[in-house]
């Protein structure tokens, strides 16, 4: 029971993680969802998103990690352009998040819209579109035609592990 509660409090979280902390924080984790960042504006737009959806979906760990600051992960799992979120489960990238073009092509779009591109990956086990209206100005409401989209898809040979 006290690993269920300490699984908890550190799935709502949205933790930053050294480049050498990587591998232990995915390692045994179901799913997870990493954000690679700088320190810019788009990429703090992004943590906004994520921390409400780290508080509302203890089943998916969500972590950081500074791009510029770990250029073996950024090289490894091939991160080209900030912010892009890697979708781990079961210790392999299934997919990415590059930017906001999946989720409407710009920095104002609701928590719904990445709520459903992750669920959409299997990283949430539902989207819901009440986050709170995380839309700067907007209304919150998920926007099924943004969120379907998948132009972060890699090749094929991408279904093998990042982490041998």
């Amino acid at each position: 029971m006290e690993a269920i509660v300490q699984q908890a409090v550190e799935h709502s979280l949205l933790q930053a993680a050294r480049e050498k902390e990587f591998f232990a924080e995915v390692k045994g984790e179901e799913r997870v969802v990493c954000h690679f960042f700088r320190e810019n504006w788009p990429c703090k737009v992004m943590d906004k998103h994520m921390e409400i959806l780290a508080r509302k979906h203890i089943e998916t760990k969500f972590i950081k990690i500074h791009a510029e600051k770990s250029p073996f992960l950024t090289e490894r799992l091939r991160v080209w352009m900030l912010p892009t979120l890697a979708l781990v489960k079961l210790g392999k990238t299934v997919d990415y998040v590059i930017g906001f073009a999946d989720l409407g092509g710009s920095d104002d779009f609701p928590t719904s819209s990445l709520a459903a591109r992750l669920a959409a990956a299997g990283l949430l086990t539902e989207a819901s579109d009440e986050y709170g209206g995380g839309r700067a100005g907007g209304s919150g409401k998920l926007d099924a035609q943004r969120s379907v989209r998948h132009g972060g898809r890699r090749g094929e040979s991408d279904e093998d592990s990042d982490f041998d």
